[in-house]
């Protein structure tokens, strides 16, 4: 019998007594792997091995585990310095924390697992020890030794451990560790495999490769070439590929463009005189305190801004603009103007470019649109990140109207497929009328809210100098990436919590 050289060392490396799994095999042939496994597929389909499949488990400590296996739990360490003075009579829990050593994190942690294995109580400030408690019993503790004793660059086999599910189980909600399952292949050689060998097997002179040599020569004419199993298992391989959010907004980028708009950019760090003073944004309003946004610390002020400009908006905020403009009535300091923030949305960049101080005096008819980060101090959910791209747009002409506008998002959103765009009317401190954009979301069926806008209000464009109208806007590209995508939360595009699964086969419909 003739067979591959491949096969041939696998089928005289396979036993028939014991199943040999498939880098034993390797390490026995000195072959790859993927070859072996290869050959192993080959040679059953002969007869000549039975493949047998289990699923391993194997468990590995994160870098938080180690450190834990180390150095102890921190409800270890907590307890263990607590028995010198908290046995007897409860003390001060400040006290305790500061001498154990343990700093940030790892108090929480320590004081939430504290009582939960009785090594005391906390009430009121005040901590106790049960002289009684013995965390050289503590099962977490003793898995965490056992895993990083026996863990290799691979992890250690849950079979090889004697830790019982449960206490497994409690590590991983901890992350402390990971688990991951794993196909082991082992063959075993059939009476036919023993009686193919006994009789003898050549190895066959066979080609697995066309090269350039034979082609040259004339040599694949006459060569054999080996069979391939094209339904083997391979190696996994995951290519790179454009993110799904970058896919969106390249898009945008394109719509937009198509439509005559140019694209504009600007400073992520910013004064909030371009952020909000130039938008009519009153100074105590909500949301310009700390809650809301991301201060600099240093440097913490701009240097320059333009005097003129300045007073025009001052003025603005104090007296109004035209006769029956009042203002806000409310304090107004340049100090605070000149204060340096993340910027809360991208309308800093329409600011500065309306003004003339990004790119020059702008003449109309003109259309810019960014799509660029913003950063809020929101509460995270389902649909607000402390970090988002706004798709930022404005259109300065003569005579503009809410159809105008309301024209501008159907044409825009009819290049992505959604055609049923609902508008509801709002306030905003700079934009009059406004209104906000809502879509409905293709897997929930919920209407999401995907965007703000309106027309500036004389009181924002005078002091910037700007005569004709100018209607503006600002869309959530993560909520348009959502609707195209199906994503029902918005942590699954992007962030630590990004759901790599649906990254890699999500698709983006228009």
């Amino acid at each position: 019998m003739q067979l591959p050289q491949a096969q041939v060392a696998v089928l005289e490396a396979a036993s028939a007594d014991d199943a040999e799994s498939v880098d034993a095999l390797a390490a026995a042939t000195d072959l790859p792997p993927e070859t072996v496994t290869g050959a192993l597929f080959a040679l059953s389909e002969e007869g000549l091995v039975t493949v047998s499949e289990a699923v391993e488990e194997s468990i590995s400590l994160t870098e938080e585990g180690k450190t834990y296996a180390s150095e102890g739990l921190p409800e270890v360490r907590l307890y263990e310095t607590a028995l010198d003075g908290a046995a007897d009579e409860p003390v001060q829990l400040g006290q305790v924390i500061g001498a154990s050593g343990l700093e940030g994190p790892q108090v929480d942690i320590a004081l939430s697992n504290y009582a939960r294995k009785g090594y005391g109580t906390i009430d009121s400030g005040e901590l106790t020890a049960d002289p009684a408690a013995d965390p050289e019993t503590d099962p977490e503790a003793a898995a965490l030794t056992a895993i990083a004793a026996a863990d290799g660059d691979g992890g250690v086999s849950v079979d090889d451990l004697e830790v019982d599910g449960e206490t497994l189980d409690q590590l991983e909600r901890r992350d402390l560790l990971t688990r991951e399952e794993s196909t082991v292949r082992s063959a075993t050689l059939t009476d036919a495999g023993v009686t193919e060998l006994m009789a003898g097997v050549e190895t066959a002179e066979t080609v697995g490769q066309l090269t350039p040599e034979l082609l040259t020569s004339g040599e694949w004419r006459d060569a054999a070439f080996a069979e391939y199993n094209v339904e083997a298992d391979a190696e996994e391989l995951r290519g790179g590929r454009m993110h799904v959010l970058r896919r969106t907004a390249e898009r945008v980028k394109e719509v937009l463009v198509g439509m005559g708009f140019q694209e504009m950019d600007g400073p992520h760090v910013d004064a909030d005189f371009w952020i909000n003073d130039c938008l009519f944004m009153p100074q105590d309003h909500p949301a310009r305190t700390h809650w809301d946004r991301f201060a600099l610390e240093e440097p913490s002020h701009i240097d320059e801004l333009p005097a003129d400009l300045v007073e025009r908006v001052e003025r603005a905020h104090r007296e109004g603009v035209g006769e029956d403009g009042e203002g806000y009535h409310s304090p107004w300091d340049e100090d605070f103007a000149r204060a340096l923030a993340l910027r809360g949305h991208t309308t800093s960049l329409t600011t500065r470019h309306l003004s003339g101080h990004q790119i020059g005096e702008i003449e109309p008819p003109a259309r810019f649109f960014s799509v660029e980060k913003a950063y809020r101090n929101d509460t995270l959910d389902s649909t607000h990140l402390l970090e988002f791209f706004q798709i930022e747009g404005w259109v300065m002409a003569d005579e503009l109207s809410v159809r105008d506008l309301m024209g501008t998002f159907e044409e825009f959103y009819a290049q992505f497929g959604i055609t049923d765009i609902e508008f509801k009317p709002h306030y905003n401190p700079y934009t009059e009328p406004s209104f906000e954009l809502f879509g409905t979301h293709p897997t929930t069926g919920e209407l999401i809210e995907i965007g703000n806008s309106g027309i500036f209000r004389e009181e924002m464009l005078e002091p910037l100098g700007v005569e004709a109208d100018v209607m503006a806007w600002g869309l959530a590209l993560e909520r348009l990436a959502m609707l195209v995508t199906g994503a029902e939360d918005i942590r699954d595009l992007h962030g630590s919590l990004a759901d790599l699964e649906f990254l890699r086969n999500a698709e983006v419909i228009y």
